[in-house]
């Protein structure tokens, strides 16, 4: 998970080109994020595809004309082949049950431990990791779902979720209406009850109960065939783009910031 330290001093910049005002209170994500458009946008002016007279700025948002030099610029200098059958056949299989299966519904609730800028991941993983045990006991001994448990008693009091409110009941959910990292915890296994691990999401830590299960219908490869290979697509672009920021990072002068520490480049 990455780091969302604050960071303020001193003014972080690519090439001399500052990323911020001085004074600006930034996550080390948002830098980060900026530092790779300023790359791009500077390696657009070097490629001839961007005016030199476009103006850097320091609000993180890119003129119309240096984000369509950008498009122009990744077409260009990123190959993205065409994966093969093969290998769609292999990514299928792998992931039916989790990602090509239609009408699985979970049933769940939940306790959120939220990430926040300047929070102790530490004892924020504490706090949730005691919560985890503390409900996992109780769910040994549960005759019947109430308001009373602990599950519900822990969502009420500890929750960083509007659901809280209601015990952590989310209801009756499909794959659509999750973050993808949370969904991927949650579909394609047969747990009830408690998961015994705490499931991370963009959102940060959760204490997960399964209620109950439907199972979906799997998907046959030639159904899906078209989403294997944008999905493997977008995974190559991916590591394409992550090595070709390294090696633009490799020879500008960056201050402020580091750039190694990042396992993602944070391009939108």
């Amino acid at each position: 998970m990455q780091t969302t330290s604050t960071t303020e001093t001193p003014v972080a910049s690519i090439n001399g080109i500052a990323l911020h005002n001085a004074g600006d209170a930034l996550t080390a994500d948002e830098l980060r994020q900026r530092a790779y458009a300023e790359l791009l946008r500077q390696t657009a002016i070097q490629k001839g595809l961007l005016a030199a007279t476009d103006a850097p700025g320091t609000d993180g948002i890119a003129s119309e004309a240096a984000s369509v030099a950008i498009e122009a610029l990744l077409e260009q200098e990123l190959v993205i082949p065409e994966p093969s059958e093969e290998a769609c056949r292999r990514h299928h299989a792998a992931n039916q049950a989790s990602q090509y299966t239609t009408g699985e519904r979970v049933n769940l609730r939940h306790i959120l431990f939220a990430v926040t800028p300047g929070v102790d991941l530490n004892a924020l993983r504490k706090q949730a990791e005691g919560t985890l045990l503390n409900v996992r006991c109780f769910d040994h001994n549960k005759i019947q779902l109430n308001t009373d448990d602990a599950f519900s008693k822990a969502a009420k009091t500890l929750s960083n979720c509007p659901s809280g409110a209601e015990g952590g009941q989310l209801g009756w959910l499909t794959t659509t209406d999750c973050a993808p990292e949370f969904a991927k915890e949650l579909f394609g296994h047969p747990e009830v009850g408690v998961l015994p691990r705490l499931v991370h999401s963009r959102f940060g830590l959760h204490v997960v109960e399964v209620l109950g299960r439907e199972v979906g219908v799997a998907q046959p490869f030639e159904s899906v065939h078209g989403a294997v290979t944008m999905t493997l697509k977008q995974q190559t672009f991916v590591t394409a783009l992550r090595q070709y920021l390294s090696l633009l990072a490799a020879d500008a002068h960056v201050e402020g910031i580091d750039l190694d520490s990042s396992d993602t480049p944070l391009v939108q």
